[in-house]
């Protein structure tokens, strides 16, 4: 494409515009955008689409791509959860309020390589991207990835690794924000310390909030947190003396965002009825052998294991 059709491109398919960008790294980042459109009504947890096109520059070091000239001329989307800062810029000490803001906030990690061969084509462009950069924004925000299943005093755990706590952020928000008086504990698994990109404001929620606690969890940077797995937490039962409380599943909705291996989605088989867990061993495994039930969407089933599938 010419310059000039870039131009053109951008003028005609690009709706919003990067209002905020941070870097906690090379690789990770908060993204916030404004949509030119009126902000869509949304519940915590949900996500909507972000997109670029082809003919953006991508980041050095990422898998090498080969396009077609039909390609550069085509829109790449991809959906992503909505975060949240949770706590104000520039009042710390008090939660944010989205009816002083008209932007969304994302929370995107750099995709460099795939190793199952699908070159990733949208955050290597993302992330040359500047404040005042235009880009797509789907218009509908949806999912069922949401707080409508929570009794006002129920303990709720929210368990992610990397970016999967995004919709985490906006769920711990809301229920903060609507005063829920039971237990809310969120875990974060990540590779290194400096992938925890919302540190600082989980601590200031702890020292906030008696009820709130987080737990981020380090598995190559030992000594920085601790080189625990979310599942070996909870079998251990280091989880549930850290809440101070026992997991009951008669009181208890678990959230799940992040890798399919952490999540452990069990198989029905469609001739049989049979269920079968991959392994090792996930987190849906482990707790409904305590009690709890997974949500299964093909058969409506509603239960207290609630999973989003972030990869």
């Amino acid at each position: 494409m010419t310059p000039e059709q870039i131009q053109e491109a951008r003028a005609r398919r690009y709706n919003a515009t990067i209002v905020y960008l941070k870097k906690i790294h090379s690789d990770l980042m908060i993204l916030r955008v404004r949509p030119d459109f009126p902000r869509p009504a949304y519940q915590p947890g949900q996500y909507c689409t972000l997109g670029l096109g082809y003919w953006e520059p991508r980041l050095e070091g990422c898998q090498e791509e080969h396009l077609t000239e039909e390609d550069r001329s085509r829109i790449i989307r991809r959906s992503y959860s909505i975060s949240c800062p949770i706590l104000e810029d520039d009042h710390p000490d008090r939660l944010y309020d989205p009816d002083r803001t008209d932007w969304l906030e994302f929370y995107i990690v750099l995709v460099r390589h795939n190793p199952d061969g699908r070159v990733p084509a949208l955050t290597p462009r993302l992330f040359t991207r500047k404040v005042g950069d235009r880009l797509q924004m789907g218009e509908k925000i949806t999912g069922h990835y949401t707080l409508d299943p929570v009794r006002p005093g129920d303990t709720v755990v929210f368990l992610a690794t990397g970016t999967g706590e995004a919709p985490h952020n906006a769920m711990i928000w809301e229920l903060l924000r609507r005063g829920h008086t039971g237990r809310i504990v969120s875990v974060c698994c990540v590779r290194y310390r400096q992938d925890l990109g919302y540190w600082d404001t989980h601590q200031k929620l702890m020292q906030r909030y008696p009820h709130y606690l987080y737990i981020p969890l380090t598995t190559r940077e030992p000594g920085q947190t601790r080189k625990v797995y979310i599942q070996d937490l909870i079998s251990s039962g280091e989880l549930e003396e850290r809440m101070g409380q026992a997991l009951d599943p008669a009181h208890t909705h678990v959230f799940l965002c992040g890798n399919p291996k952490m999540i452990g989605v069990p198989l029905r088989d469609k001739t049989t009825g049979a269920i079968t867990y991959p392994q090792p061993p996930g987190v849906i495994e482990i707790l409904e052998k305590r009690g709890f039930q997974a949500d299964i969407p093909s058969l409506k089933q509603k239960g207290n294991i609630h999973f989003e599938e972030y990869w």
